[in-house]
């Protein structure tokens, strides 16, 4: 049975704000955007899943990010980092992967969190997890022009999400662990298995044939 007893630390929460907040700005660097624009868009990469959980599953009242200060804290400071960071970021893809991945775990968890303590459901529960996770990459990829990891045939994304979420429930109710080691599990098995796709070529595969590949015959 699901309860609210499982309480997470904050900085879990904030933690996966500032990763996220990286990659969205390493994106941005990476493309040229001048402040307001990195800015932008590394906001968009960390709370645009906040946002979607917030907004269209929970509902209990403001998002998160406008009554806590700390969330436009930790992009402020994600932007600073980056651009003190500069080039050794921007031409280091490995530094986007592993910062993605890492905040994929760690949302997943978190928004599972919230919605456990919401009274969610299993089911939603998970869905509200995965949706945490990938929203704010989904953003990040609309906004800067790019077609989103997660529509498209290609290395594991939201699968390896959908993998770690469900270590949480299974851990934390299924065998009564604590909700730590429970958290720290599932984000191991997303970060990991995001990682291991990328370097070993994991790939979806498309339905169909597409116009393209039409085209090109």
């Amino acid at each position: 049975m699901l309860t609210s007893q499982f309480t997470l630390p904050a900085w879990l929460d904030l933690g996966a704000t500032f990763v996220f907040a990286v990659s969205g700005a390493v994106r941005a660097m990476r493309k040229g955007y001048d402040i307001v624009g990195t800015f932008a868009l590394a906001f968009a990469a960390a709370l645009g899943g906040v946002l979607m959980r917030d907004g269209l599953f929970l509902q209990q009242g403001p998002p998160v990010i406008a009554t806590d200060n700390r969330y436009l804290l930790m992009v402020a400071l994600a932007v600073g980092a980056s651009i003190v960071a500069g080039r050794f970021v921007t031409r280091i893809p490995v530094t986007v992967a592993v910062t993605d991945a890492l905040g994929l775990g760690v949302y997943a968890v978190v928004g599972m969190q919230k919605s456990i303590a919401a009274g969610l459901a299993l089911l939603p529960v998970v869905l509200v997890g995965v949706v945490n996770a990938v929203g704010g990459g989904l953003l990040r990829d609309v906004l800067s022009r790019e077609e989103p990891f997660l529509f498209k045939p290609g290395q594991f994304y939201a699968a390896t999400v959908v993998a770690g979420c469900a270590v949480f429930p299974l851990l934390a109710i299924g065998l009564a662990l604590d909700a730590r080691i429970a958290a720290l599990a599932s984000i191991a098995v997303t970060f990991s298995l995001r990682l291991l796709s990328i370097g070993l070529d994991w790939r979806t595969r498309p339905l169909g044939t597409t116009e393209e590949g039409r085209q090109d015959q």
